[in-house]
């Protein structure tokens, strides 16, 4: 059995260092340039790792580990979802991914990580900006996967007990309630 850990946005898989530390058989592959859509980085992924898996994904990381447990649930004795959402992007998300896209696009990675850090992490634990990923082009495929996801609500379903769900006191994006709200 393999662990995989998934990394956030707009992260890469360094975020993982101190876990791999503890897991050292862990996998912690890059997501960025494995295609344009979470399907295609599943697909990649589950080409990747072999025997059955056990899925740690991290916001964006956790939309990938569903897409592998949608493409592969045969494979996949647990899932962890840090800070993940199972639902797909309302109207007013996909909005907000067109504003980073522009804010990518127009002012790079930096501006990017001064707008998300204050959101992404308590101030007692800040990330590290030099996880952040650089390269601009592979920030905008990933927000327009991120934008483009399906709804997986029903993959945590068919998971039942093997999907666990890890939410952070301060997430702005999903909370405990909103989960619930899911019948998840």
């Amino acid at each position: 059995m393999k662990v995989v850990l998934l990394h956030a946005f707009p992260l890469d898989e360094r975020m993982w260092e101190p876990q791999r530390g503890i897991v050292p058989d862990a996998i912690a592959p890059r997501l960025y340039g494995r295609g344009r859509s979470m399907d295609a980085w599943a697909e990649s992924i589950a080409n990747e790792a072999e025997d059955e898996l056990v899925l740690v994904g991290a916001s964006m990381g956790g939309y990938c580990a569903l897409a592998l447990a949608r493409r592969a649930p045969e494979r996949v004795r647990g899932v962890l979802l840090v800070g993940a959402r199972p639902d797909a992007d309302s109207e007013e998300r996909r909005e907000g991914r067109a504003a980073t896209i522009d804010l990518i696009r127009t002012e790079g990675p930096e501006a990017l990580w001064r707008e998300m850090a204050p959101k992404l992490f308590a101030d007692e634990s800040r990330a590290d900006e030099r996880l952040l990923y650089r390269d601009p082009e592979g920030l905008v495929s990933a927000v327009e996967a991120i934008r483009d996801r399906a709804d997986s609500t029903d993959v945590v379903r068919a998971l039942g007990d093997r999907a666990r769900f890890l939410i952070g006191e301060h997430d702005p994006f999903v909370s405990a309630d909103e989960l619930e709200g899911f019948d998840v």
